[in-house]
């Protein structure tokens, strides 16, 4: 470090909004260029750009206030190649492990059954989760946020702060009662499980990627190829929603994050030891 008198909460609190907002305004003329375009497509670009500013301003401002000369390495993104990929091998593990609970929990109960129907299409869009979601949201989150509040608090709180911010910007809100605390709940834990998972692996971003979009992407070819969920399982123990279901917001996904969240810590104990060593 430099020297730099580090991030301040204001700077930490409107850097992101202030990418948003001029992603959306540089996303409006679209609209009038493509009329042809929906609201929410016009939207998704808006997060694109935002996304694209946020890559090209990161760098910048990991010199100018945390005074880091590499800025890439020091969030986890560029590194050996062989590390980047074990970590991120241990990360889709790890998600794996989780859907084979998820799913087979399903199947034991009679709660769903299998229908085995994957394509081309179905894969596609999984990657294109797995990658988008995964990297743009670990970058966000685990990457600079976790970053700059571990300079402002320490890493203690810091992990809790940014799994709270982390639950707290999505839509949990628009559940029923009781399924939107389980989902704010359970989008915290996996916030914390995601912020392990980055220090189990000795600071490299990838394996939270991995963790991360292979939940969002993997959940979507179980839902959407693998399994046909009866109508009848209770949402407290599914998570909210029927067509769309988010298991992280009821008791089975609750149960699969305890588990990472258990093999996260071990994880991190092994790696702390042997760095000890």
């Amino acid at each position: 470090m430099s020297g730099k008198a580090g991030p301040r909460a204001l700077g930490t609190l409107l850097y992101v909004p202030v990418l948003y907002g001029a992603g959306w305004l540089l996303s409006q003329p679209l609209a009038l260029l493509a009329p042809g375009w929906r609201p929410d497509q016009v939207d998704l670009a808006g997060a694109v750009i935002a996304l694209l500013l946020l890559l090209l301003s990161l760098p910048w401002r990991l010199r100018r206030v945390w005074g880091e000369h590499h800025p890439w390495r020091h969030l986890g993104v560029v590194m050996p190649p062989a590390q980047a990929l074990g970590s991120a091998a241990r990360g889709l593990g790890k998600a794996l492990l989780a859907l084979l609970l998820l799913g087979g929990l399903l199947l034991l109960l009679g709660q769903a059954r299998w229908r085995g129907g994957l394509d081309g299409p179905l894969l596609l869009n999984a990657l294109l989760l797995l990658v988008g979601v995964g990297f743009a949201e670990e970058l966000l989150f685990r990457g600079w946020l976790l970053g700059e509040l571990q300079l402002e608090l320490g890493p203690g709180r810091a992990v809790a702060l940014q799994a709270l911010i982390f639950a707290l910007i999505h839509p949990w809100y628009r559940a029923p009662t009781l399924n939107a605390i389980g989902l704010l709940g359970g989008l915290t834990l996996l916030g914390v499980v995601l912020a392990l998972q980055r220090r189990a692996d000795g600071g490299s971003l990838w394996g939270a990627v991995g963790l991360h979009g292979g939940l969002v992407g993997g959940w979507f070819l179980v839902q959407k190829g693998l399994l046909q969920i009866s109508p009848l399982a209770p949402g407290w123990w599914i998570g909210p929603g029927r067509g769309d279901i988010n298991p992280v917001g009821g008791a089975i996904g609750w149960l699969a994050l305890m588990v990472l969240l258990l093999i996260a810590r071990r994880s991190w104990g092994t790696t702390t030891n042997t760095a000890k060593r």
